[in-house]
C-alpha cells in the first residue's frame, strides 16, 4: 500500500526549495500518495512561537545564512542567500499550487519547486501575477484556468483549511512532512522520512 504523506510548506521557504528534488524523487520511487499543502506560514508562526526572519535575533539570522550555504553546496542547487524581493507575499502562489493539485500531484510538486527556484535562484517576484503566469507556462500549466481557480471561493477555503489543519496538528515550520500521523520537520529529515516510507510500502 502506497505511503500517504501530507506535504506542508510555503513555496517561498528556501528549505522547501532545497529539499524538493530529493522529496520529489522519493515520491516517485515509492509511488507515494501526496497531498501538496501550501499554507500561510505567518499564521502558523503566530500560534507556534515562530518569528518572521526580520524579527529573529541577529545570531539566529547569521547562522541561518551559514546553514543555507552549507545545504546549497551539499544539494548542488543554485541559491542566492539574500535574494532581492524576499520576504514576499506567497498567498497567490500558494493558491495556484492548491488549485494545481486538483489537476495533478506531480504538476503541483513541479510548480512548487519552480516557484521556489524563481525566488531563490532566479530572483523573480512571485507576488507578481505576470511572473506567476510565466512560471505556469514554463511548467506546461494553463494560466487562465489556474488563475480563475485560484481566485475561487473553493480554493481560498481549501488554503485556509490547510493552514488551520497545520495549526491543529501542531506544525510549526516548513517544510513539514506527515506520514501516517508521524511528523518530519525540515528537509534535513528526508532520510528519516524515506526509511519510514520504505517500511510503509
Amino acid at each position: 500500500m502506497a505511503a500517504r504523506i501530507d506535504y506542508i510548506f510555503t513555496p517561498v521557504s528556501p528549505w522547501a526549495y532545497l529539499g524538493a528534488p530529493q522529496f520529489n524523487a522519493m515520491v516517485a520511487k515509492y509511488g507515494a500518495d501526496v497531498k501538496v499543502m501550501p499554507v500561510d506560514l505567518g499564521k502558523v508562526f503566530s500560534v507556534s512561537g515562530g518569528l518572521p526572519l526580520a524579527k529573529r535575533p541577529p545570531q539566529r539570522q547569521a547562522y541561518r545564512l551559514m546553514e543555507l550555504k552549507r545545504w546549497r553546496d551539499f544539494r548542488g542547487l543554485p541559491l542566492n542567500l539574500q535574494p532581492k524581493g524576499f520576504p514576499v507575499d506567497a498567498g497567490l502562489a500558494s493558491r495556484l499550487i492548491t488549485a494545481t493539485r486538483e489537476l495533478s500531484q506531480k504538476q503541483a510538486l513541479d510548480l512548487s519547486f519552480a516557484i521556489g527556484r524563481a525566488v531563490w535562484a532566479e530572483e523573480r517576484n512571485i507576488a507578481d501575477a505576470e511572473t506567476l503566469e510565466e512560471i505556469l507556462n514554463e511548467c506546461g500549466i494553463d494560466p487562465a484556468r489556474l488563475f480563475a481557480a485560484a481566485d475561487s471561493d473553493a480554493v481560498k477555503a481549501a488554503y485556509d483549511a490547510d493552514t488551520q489543519k497545520a495549526m491543529d496538528i501542531q506544525v510549526f515550520g516548513a517544510p513539514t512532512y506527515i506520514l501516517d500521523g508521524e511528523m518530519f520537520w525540515g528537509q534535513d529529515r528526508l532520510d528519516f522520512l524515506e526509511r519510514a516510507m520504505a517500511k510503509a510500502g
